[in-house]
């Protein structure tokens, strides 16, 4: 036991440090940064490179880790988010999710997608102390988080750039007005986190002794849940964030096992927000300006074609089945299942303004409930199709009933939390899901009696379910209750002003997302014959959300769109996943600095 909470205070500082980061920026620059763990595995990388293939010692590797996180840290708030200023945070944010996944990638790119030891910079089981192994590593590293934090708490107390980073969090125009930089200052905040960023990703390659590039996604996920527990913006609230998290988890691991860790840990962020959204040690204050809700594409109407011209795309659609070849008819799948969830994630995050990062839940949970059905209760098809995305909707639903009690980004915060949290549940229900092994033999779908057992088949029945969710999701848009969801995205508080139940319209219109991501799922298992819960990551609800902001938040039509550009060209390219992956979190950085609408809308105030 005493083993295990050892382990638990080691990964619980190495968290503290990325989450401090996390909270720093946050406070200064009202900005939820999703790259902070991508800046974790490119200091674990360097280090790796400087200490292995250069033969490097300690002090020279944490220097260049130092010097390098530290311009990655300015390239991105100087480059990426200052000239977001003035519009939402969400763009921001959602810049900075593409920021990530071109570190991610770039390292895989460059360093290659093995797993591979860590250099031993220091001792790593060297020392013993109440029956614990431990190394100097760890000492250090405990040593040096505790001083890291003494440091930056008196730096901010005392020091004049500390102090005027304080200001900046309080009132940024009322630093402006006394002269302090802020641009400067921001800048200073995405420095020092990117600086504490890569000296984790080197304690942690330490504790770890093998890495490989993608780790720092994880790590920076689990970060920001150690963030948001101690309370976003607040650096002792980070610390013990931190901390708490990595007991829980040890603790948590040792008596479930391992595949009980993302429910531990995301279960332990939705507890949190429950009972108290502000975190442990969080400031209970209004937050003005969310930096998860609302859309940066205000005053942007989707392009909408005459009755005819959709006509006219849905009957193209229906034939290509009869004209492409199985290669091209298996690419349309894929475009197809994913235009079908994004088209119902338009609903509430484009119309309803509120951003939604664990769709990968309700796709889970629709793909895992038509399998069962087919497999284990032998329904029809058409039967578990439905009843996947009822029962993806009505869970979801369940699941998030408290969330909407929550306000601003304290609802997206915890999305992120539920969809880990649904994924999680199907991997420990074991008996019924067979847990990391997934369920095979998934039949391939029988529409009566007739089984569509070829790509352009399963192909035509995907075409057919995307223009049923087209005409729903657009018929919801036109009707009243498309017009209540727009005005609650384009202002809430004008919204529950004249009476306008906000939280439970969002439910609903979660719900109907949830709805056809549960078919997206469907499909998905049907056309794989085999699923498993590694399927359903976080990439998966990056990539969805992806698609409707380069289609355009609240148009349909340029959900598909979005679908065939991110889907099917890097696939009709034969692009290698690296480099396809880094070109969506390029092309997502310049629709939303560039054409913010997205490609299938346009600007209201253009007429």
């Amino acid at each position: 036991m005493i083993d295990t909470l050892f382990s638990g205070l080691i990964h619980g500082g190495a968290y503290a440090l990325v989450a401090v980061g996390v909270s720093l920026i946050f406070g200064v620059t009202n900005v939820v940064n999703f790259a902070q763990g991508s800046l974790v595995a490119v200091g674990m990388m360097l280090a790796w490179y400087c200490g292995s293939v250069l033969g490097w010692p300690l002090i020279p590797v944490v220097l260049a880790v130092v010097v390098v996180t530290a311009a990655i840290g300015w390239l991105i708030n100087a480059g990426v988010i200052a000239p977001l200023e003035g519009r939402k945070p969400i763009a921001a944010l959602l810049a900075t999710i593409g920021v990530g996944q071109i570190l991610d990638n770039g390292l895989q790119l460059i360093f290659g997608a093995r797993t591979r030891p860590f250099p031993k910079l220091l001792a790593t089981s060297n020392l013993q102390a109440f029956g614990v192994r431990f190394g100097t590593s760890d000492a250090v590293m405990i040593v040096f988080a505790v001083l890291a934090m003494a440091g930056l708490w008196a730096f901010l107390t005392y020091g004049n750039a500390g102090r005027a980073i304080r200001a900046t969090a309080q009132d940024p125009q009322a630093a402006l007005q006394m002269g302090i930089p802020v641009k400067r200052i921001r800048n200073l905040a995405f420095v020092i986190g990117a600086v504490l960023s890569g000296i984790a990703g080197i304690f942690i390659g330490l504790f770890n002794a093998n890495i490989n590039p993608m780790n720092g996604g994880s790590i920076g996920l689990t970060a920001f849940v150690a963030a948001a527990i101690g309370g976003l913006g607040s650096i002792p609230g980070a610390v013990v964030g931190g901390l708490v998290l990595g007991v829980v988890e040890a603790l948590g691991v040792f008596w479930f096992g391992d595949g009980a860790h993302d429910l531990i840990t995301f279960g332990a962020l939705l507890i949190i927000l429950i009972a108290r959204p502000q975190g442990l040690l969080g400031a209970s204050t209004n937050v003005t300006s969310e930096p998860m809700t609302g859309t940066f594409l205000a005053g942007a109407r989707p392009i909408r074609l005459p009755w005819w011209g959709n006509l006219v795309l849905a009957l193209a659609a229906l034939a290509t089945p009869f004209i492409f070849s199985d290669y091209l008819a298996g690419i349309g799948t894929q475009i197809a299942v994913y235009a079908i969830a994004a088209v119902g994630l338009t609903l509430i995050s484009g119309s309803a303004g509120q951003t939604i990062l664990g769709l990968a839940g309700p796709v889970a949970l629709g793909a895992y409930a038509s399998a069962l059905l087919t497999t284990q209760l032998h329904w029809p098809f058409l039967v578990a199709l439905l009843c996947a995305g009822i029962i993806a909707a009505i869970c979801a639903c369940v699941l998030t009933f408290p969330a909407w009690k929550l306000s601003g980004h304290y609802v997206a915060i915890a999305t992120i939390g539920l969809g880990a949290v649904m994924v999680a549940l199907i991997r420990v229900a074991e008996p019924l899901t067979h847990g990391s092994l997934g369920i095979t033999g998934i039949p391939f779908p029988t529409i009566f009696g007739s089984p569509l057992n070829t790509p352009q088949k399963i192909y035509l029945l995907d075409v057919a379910v995307l223009i049923a969710a087209l005409v729903i999701v657009m018929r919801i848009q036109r009707a009243h209750l498309g017009h209540v969801f727009d005005a609650i995205g384009s202002d809430q508080e004008a919204s529950e002003a004249i009476g306008v139940r906000t939280g439970a319209y969002k439910a609903l219109a979660y719900a109907l997302a949830a709805f056809l991501a549960g078919l997206a799922g469907s499909l998905l298992a049907h056309q794989y014959t085999y699923i498993d819960p590694t399927i359903f990551n976080s990439n998966m609800s990056l990539l969805i959300l992806t698609i409707i902001v380069l289609g355009g938040m609240n148009s349909p039509l340029g959900a598909v769109l979005g679908s065939i550009i991110l889907i099917g060209a890097p696939e009709l390219l034969r692009v290698v996943p690296e480099a396809r992956i880094l070109a969506y979190g390029a092309l997502l950085i310049i629709v939303i600095m560039f054409r913010p609408q997205g490609l299938f809308a346009r600007n209201a105030t253009k007429g």
